[in-house]
């Protein structure tokens, strides 16, 4: 798995998500259950990851969506 994305914004990480699925991508979301623990504050982001052999092709899709990491 690579990581693409870390945002403290769920509702982007699932529009993201939602995106890459369009796509043909699955996406999966780390670090969820340790930032809805401590409130959703922002201290600990989630992490959006794809399978290594995706990578390349979701950085595209984001980028294309505009949506491309920074």
């Amino acid at each position: 798995m690579r990581v693409l994305v870390e945002s403290p914004d769920p509702v982007r990480l699932s529009f993201l998500v939602a995106l890459l699925a369009d796509a043909g991508i699955t996406a999966v979301q780390l670090d969820a259950h340790v930032s809805a623990l401590h409130g959703g504050i922002g201290a600990f982001p989630r992490r959006l990851a794809v399978l290594e052999e995706d990578h390349r092709r979701a950085l595209a899709v984001l980028r294309q969506a505009g949506e491309a990491p920074a």
